[in-house]
C-alpha cells in the first residue's frame, strides 16, 4: 500500500537572511488571524508598524544562526523527514511549512499528483494553540476545498502527555543531565493571555496560581499553558528530577499585550542572581532547533544569564532527528484519528 502519505508540518522560515525575505516571511506570519487575533484593519496597521524595524533586526538574528545548507529549522525538519521515510510504510513522507517556503498547498498538490488517497497531517507542535495547530489544520482544509483534492485527512493531535514523546524528550536530554547542573529551565514558547481566555469554556483561566494544575480534561484539551505545565511535570518525573532542580518559563514575547508568565527573561535574571552557576535550558515546545532556541536562548539568553551572575548556560538541543523521536513520531502518527 503506497497511497497513504505522512505530511510533516512545522512553522517555517524566511527563504534567506536578506531583509526583504525576512519582511515577506514576517508579513505572512503576523497577518495570520490565528497569530494576531485582531480585526483585519487593526491587524494590518499593527503589522505594518512592526515591519518598519523588525525585519532588519530579525535578519541580523537569522544571520547569526544560519547554516551553510540554509535555515536550521528547515534543514532539521528535512532530516526528520528523511529519517521517517523508511519507517512510514504506507506511502510517501512529505514536508511542509505553514509560512514561507515549502507551503502546505504545494505539498498537498504534489501528493495528490502522486496518486495519494489519504494523508496523515502531522503538525509538529506538542502542545495545542490556535496560532500553531489550528492554523495548520485550517490551511490544509482550505487547500483541499479550494483545489478540490479528493484526499482523506487524518490529523495528529497534540502529544504533550504521550509517553512516546516524553520518553524521547528524556532520552535526548539525558547526556546533558548526566553531566551535572545547578538548575534546569524548561522554556516554552509564550502566548498572549487573551488566546487562553478565548478558548476557556468556564471563564476560570488564569484566575489562580494553580488553575492549570487542577484543570479539567475539557480545559486541558485546549489550554496551552496547562499542557506546557503538564509536559514539564511528566518530563521531570520521568527524568528523576527533584522539585527544586527545575522550573518553567515562557519566551519570545512580542508587543505590549500581556503574555503568560513567568517570562524566560525574568527567570534568567533571577537564577543568575540566586547563585545558579550552570544552567541547562530546554525548549520542549519546539521539536526542531530554530531561531527561538539557537539565537534567543543560546546566544542572547546566555549573555543575559552571565550578566546576572551565572557562569554557563547550556542549551539542550531539541528532539531534531533523535532516533527515539523518529520512532515516537511514527507511532504517534500511526494512531492519528481520521478527520470527519
Amino acid at each position: 500500500m503506497t497511497d497513504h502519505a505522512l505530511l510533516l508540518v512545522n512553522l517555517g522560515s524566511p527563504a534567506s537572511t536578506s531583509v526583504a525575505d525576512v519582511r515577506r516571511y514576517l508579513n505572512q506570519f503576523l497577518m495570520d488571524p490565528y497569530v494576531i487575533d485582531l480585526p483585519w484593519p487593526i491587524r494590518r496597521l499593527l503589522v505594518s508598524l512592526i515591519l518598519i524595524k523588525r525585519p532588519a533586526q530579525s535578519a541580523h538574528a537569522y544571520a547569526s544562526i544560519w547554516w551553510p545548507e540554509g535555515s536550521p529549522l528547515v534543514v532539521l525538519s528535512q532530516r526528520l523527514q528523511q529519517a521517517m521515510a523508511p519507517l512510514w510504510r504506507h506511502g510517501p513522507v512529505d514536508l511542509a511549512m505553514r509560512y514561507g517556503e515549502l507551503s502546505i498547498e504545494k505539498a498537498l498538490l504534489r501528493l495528490a499528483a502522486q496518486g495519494v488517497k489519504r494523508v496523515t497531517l502531522a503538525p509538529l507542535y506538542p502542545q495545542f494553540a490556535d496560532s500553531t495547530t489550528t492554523t495548520v489544520i485550517e490551511e490544509a482544509k482550505r487547500v483541499l476545498r479550494d483545489q478540490q483534492l479528493p484526499l482523506q485527512l487524518a490529523i495528529l493531535p497534540p502529544f504533550f502527555e504521550q509517553p512516546e514523546y516524553l520518553d524521547a524528550l528524556v532520552a535526548s536530554a539525558q547526556p546533558h543531565l548526566a553531566q551535572g547542573f545547578d538548575h534546569l529551565l524548561l522554556s516554552f514558547h509564550g502566548l498572549p493571555e487573551r488566546h487562553l481566555h478565548k478558548l476557556d469554556p468556564g471563564g476560570h483561566c488564569l484566575k489562580g496560581a494553580d488553575c492549570c494544575k487542577t484543570a479539567s480534561l475539557q480545559v486541558l484539551a485546549t489550554c496551552y499553558r496547562a499542557q506546557c505545565l503538564r509536559s514539564a511535570e511528566l518530563f521531570a518525573e520521568r527524568a528523576g528530577l527533584q522539585p527544586g532542580q527545575w522550573s518553567v518559563s515562557f519566551q519570545s514575547r512580542l508587543g505590549r499585550a500581556k503574555w503568560i508568565e513567568p517570562y524566560t527573561e525574568a527567570r534568567l535574571d533571577e537564577l543568575g542572581k540566586a547563585g545558579v552557576k550552570k544552567l541547562l535550558v530546554m525548549c520542549p515546545a519546539f521539536v526542531a532547533d530554530c531561531i527561538e532556541t539557537l539565537e534567543e536562548i543560546g546566544m542572547r539568553g546566555q549573555e543575559q544569564f552571565q550578566q546576572a551572575g551565572g557562569e554557563e548556560l547550556v542549551l539542550v538541543p531539541c528532539l531534531n532527528e533523535h532516533p527515539q523521536w523518529v520512532t515516537a513520531l511514527r507511532v504517534l502518527s500511526e494512531r492519528a484519528p481520521k478527520e470527519l
